[in-house]
């Protein structure tokens, strides 16, 4: 507004004082109340000379808002008090008997006033209260993630060089490796030769022997040595085996600069998208809404199952739920059943979820499919092998994320489809941890309004939150006033339009509400609920919780 008025008005200084409308250099120090004129002292009698009887001089800072009324474009010193509802526009009383306004409706212009000052006034609040702070958290994200940018691509240098470290490890354990073994074989090598060597020298030695007694014996004139002489010579024919010991060889394998690139690594490319803000049309209820003191069960929605476990809905006007039966059923609010679907025969959905069509989604762990009913008809959108899906959830950019333990029930994670293409998998930390428990325990899971990835990880008593890239950000393990009794067990988990993240307590019967930072607001302990087992939050912030043996939803008031 200072910007605008100074570029507008060459007599405003930098602090914006304002000036006199009549001399336009003098600082004001009076007003005229009537004819809405700032005036300074010495200007006062000049404005009031005309004679008007109707001008009220009055201190600057005691300016009064009586309303400017608009003066009419085409009869002068007319006030236009009427508006025109047929052409919008505002109109004196000699206008309204021209042929121009025939047959026209009129309404005074301090009705549309009073109407537009309404309208001003909320939307000046909701400036206020949610676009600017929205803004300002996007700004801050914005800002954060450029002030995060340095350090997070100088992660990814050092893990590159970390692996090339450890690459250089592994080549010279291989290298060392190898040499130990040519080490190994030149000393075999080494043994068969001498073995031969000295067979050879054995014979040498022999033939010398025999070689100085026949020259004795040649010399010798005695009969009977020379009669009793016995040739060797045929042994000595008989040559023994050339022995010929070949060198190892080493055979360097080839490997392209390609491939040597492929087996190193992989850097994923850079990802860019756009994803739906908290201030959204398909979220309602953005606006501050206070946790009630006493929240209170306000509709019982009997379902008929024996084993109830999930409840999903977008509104009351349609609930899903599932069991441990081979039938998932949709009821309203009075508990009256619209429809059933019933997925492969035998088999018990994992879980359900809605997405913002309406459509519902659930997973077949037996099968390892997940699978969405649009008009009636069924289709699989993914099919896991190796891997056993358990809950789902819908992200507010339509995504499905899916919690999943491995075949040996050794390792958990979370995965991002969008429709049947697989987007992302979260798994472990930063330090290379699992980020959730390994067995085949359920792991509820919901996207918070900022986007963050909340897991209630039953086997590991926490309820486990990560941002939109998958980077932990905190776990919550309960409250001390409950957990030194019983074991933090969470079956369920939900989010509503406030970011508080709802969480089901089994064992104690408690519902924690968290802030988005992860710290303890309340409990919902008062509502009488009978082995809850599951829980969602609709569009307008009502809670629905499933009680696991009765097969009852409770509708529960929570927030004002």
């Amino acid at each position: 507004f200072l910007l605008t008025r100074n570029a507008m008005d060459p007599h405003s200084d930098a602090q914006d004082v304002p000036r006199c409308d009549l001399c336009e250099t003098a600082i004001v120090h009076n007003y005229c109340d009537f004819c809405h004129v700032n005036l300074c002292t010495s200007c006062i009698g000049k404005h009031i000379s005309d004679g008007y009887d109707k001008h009220k001089i009055v201190p600057f800072q005691e300016r009064r808002s009586t309303l400017i009324y608009p003066k009419c474009g085409i009869h002068q010193n007319k006030t236009c008090e009427l508006q025109c509802k047929d052409c919008n526009i505002s109109v004196c009383s000699t206008c309204t008997a021209s042929n121009r306004h025939k047959g026209h409706n009129f309404v005074e212009v301090t009705e549309v006033y009073n109407e537009k000052k309404e309208i001003i006034k909320k939307d000046t609040k909701e400036l206020e209260n949610l676009f600017s702070p929205t803004y300002e958290e996007i700004a801050r994200d914005l800002e954060k993630q450029l002030a995060n940018l340095d350090g997070g691509y100088e992660k990814l240098t050092t893990t590159l060089s970390k692996q090339g470290e450890q690459w250089h490890r592994d080549i010279d354990f291989v290298i060392n490796k190898m040499k130990s073994e040519i080490d190994e074989i030149k000393v075999k090598h080494r043994d068969i030769l001498r073995k031969h060597l000295d067979e050879i020298k054995q014979i040498q030695s022999l033939i010398k022997q025999t070689f100085l007694a026949l020259r004795k014996i040649e010399k010798s004139t005695d009969i009977s040595s020379t009669n009793e002489y016995s040739s060797k010579i045929r042994e000595f024919r008989k040559f023994p085996p050339k022995v010929q010991v070949s060198l190892p060889t080493f055979i360097p394998k080839p490997i392209k600069r390609k491939q040597l690139y492929s087996l190193y690594g992989q850097i994923t490319p850079l990802s860019t998208s756009t994803k739906e803000n908290v201030l959204s049309l398909n979220q309602p209820n953005t606006s501050a809404r206070e946790l009630l003191d006493k929240p209170e069960p306000v509709a019982t929605i009997q379902t008929g199952y024996g084993e109830l476990r999930s409840v999903s809905c977008l509104n009351e006007d349609k609930i899903w739920t599932s069991g441990l039966t081979n039938d998932i059923k949709c009821f309203n609010i009075k508990g009256v059943l619209l429809q059933t679907v019933k997925p492969t025969l035998g088999m018990f959905p994992s879980d359900i979820a809605i997405d913002s069509d309406g459509n519902l989604l659930y997973t077949l762990w037996e099968k390892g499919t997940v699978s969405i009913v649009k008009n009636g008809q069924t289709e699989m959108l993914v099919r896991l092998h190796g891997w056993t899906p358990s809950q789902l959830c819908v992200t507010s950019t339509g995504d499905i994320l899916v919690t999943m333990f491995s075949v040996d029930y050794t390792q958990s994670k979370v995965v991002r489809y969008s429709g049947s293409t697989e987007k992302q998998s979260i798994q472990y930390d930063r330090d290379g941890k699992p980020l959730y428990s390994g067995n085949a325990r359920i792991k509820y899971i919901t996207e918070n309004r900022n986007q963050n990835i909340c897991v209630a990880d039953l086997a590991a008593g926490a309820v486990v939150v990560v941002n939109h890239d998958g980077k932990l950000k905190w776990r919550y393990t309960g409250h001390p006033s409950v957990t030194k009794n019983k074991l933090f067990q969470p079956r369920g988990i939900t989010t509503d339009s406030q970011r508080h993240i709802l969480t089901l307590d089994f064992y104690n019967k408690y519902i924690h509400i968290l802030d988005q930072d992860g710290q303890f607001l309340r409990f919902i302990d008062n509502c009488d609920l009978q082995d809850p087992f599951g829980l969602c939050v609709d569009n307008n912030d009502n809670l629905f919780v499933c009680e696991f043996t009765k097969g009852n939803v409770k509708k529960i008031k929570y927030l004002r």
